[in-house]
């Protein structure tokens, strides 16, 4: 059975450990839910910029903050870890932020941030596998109902595009869904290498998985910005690096330590339905953007994927109060 981070008592207020890890989860979603705007306030910069740009402050931003304890670090990394370093980098950072910018700016945030509130099923679907994890059966009214949201997404996108073309719909949904594999391998492999790690907390991880995406993206830089030259003016650049620096301290390092945080409370059946609330603050933030209200299947999706996660609550909770009974 994984052993989950369990932690002194919270103060006066005495969570629990599902309580932080939910707590922690819902901060995480609210932070990376700005990911799915940021593309959308510098369109003159294409996916692989809005990528090179993010990665490079978020790894320069890690470098600083992890400095003081690199002595310390590195006898506890070997081989093993660099590499697991390298394509958490690539699935959960570089690839998956090329493919979701591209997915928002082709078909739009509504469309592929609700395609993004699928994940919990393929996380939670692996996650059950896992030793002590509950059983899959138990958690099968919480899939249903993700599943449902997902018939509901697919729906809006290709028989009912809200913009562009039928085609640009599609190409965006095949971002998306391509955005959606990517990070599930990040999210299943992340939360396993944070149980095995010792030695290393999770706030120090998410600094060395930066300066790794830090690396990736200046391998990636000449390219982005020879090929992807549009004869932006000083404003536009002045935009973009501001967009960069704030998506990068926001998401990728206060986003990404709540995360990792989250992922030692929580079991990983659990920590896939906390995805969710990444997909509903990006669904509240493209609304406020694009000034209006969710279509039927919008907020039918919005509401499927807000009753998966409250059931799959319900179905940790049970076997803790049977438990507990028990004592």
């Amino acid at each position: 059975m994984i052993d989950r981070e369990q932690g002194p008592a919270d103060g006066g207020a005495g969570r629990s450990p599902t309580a932080r890890g939910v707590a922690c989860g819902i901060g995480a979603g609210a932070l990376w839910g700005l990911v799915f705007l940021a593309p959308e306030l510098v369109r003159s910069f294409g996916p692989l910029e809005l990528t090179v740009g993010r990665y490079l402050a978020f790894g320069l931003i890690s470098a600083v903050l992890i400095a003081p304890r690199l002595a310390f670090l590195l006898p506890k990394l070997g081989g093993r870890e660099w590499r697991a370093l390298a394509w958490l980098a690539l699935a959960g950072n570089t690839l998956y932020y090329i493919l979701l910018s591209s997915a928002v700016q082709t078909g739009g945030i509504a469309m592929t941030s609700l395609v993004i509130g699928f994940l919990p099923v393929a996380v939670t679907i692996i996650g059950s596998r896992d030793s002590g994890a509950v059983p899959l059966g138990r958690l099968a009214p919480s899939l249903l109902l993700c599943a449902a949201g997902a018939v509901c997404i697919g729906w809006q996108a290709i028989a009912a595009p809200s913009a562009g073309s039928v085609g640009a719909q599609l190409a965006g949904l095949a971002c998306a869904i391509g955005a959606l594999v990517s990070w599930t391998a990040y999210a299943v492999g992340n939360s396993r290498w944070l149980v095995r790690l010792g030695g290393v907390s999770a706030h120090d991880w998410n600094l060395l998985i930066g300066i790794v995406t830090g690396a990736q993206a200046l391998i990636l830089a000449p390219a982005a910005f020879l090929l992807g030259a549009r004869g932006n003016g000083p404003g536009d650049w002045a935009a973009f690096a501001g967009v960069s620096l704030a998506v990068a301290l926001l998401a990728s390092i206060g986003g990404n330590a709540l995360w990792n945080r989250m992922s030692r409370l929580l079991p990983l059946t659990l920590v896939g339905q906390m995805i969710l609330f990444e997909t509903l603050f990006a669904l509240v933030y493209g609304f406020l953007w694009e000034q209006r209200l969710p279509t039927p299947l919008e907020a039918a999706a919005f509401v499927l994927v807000v009753l998966s996660v409250l059931t799959c609550l319900a179905a940790h909770r049970r076997p803790a109060a049977a438990l507990a009974a028990a004592a």
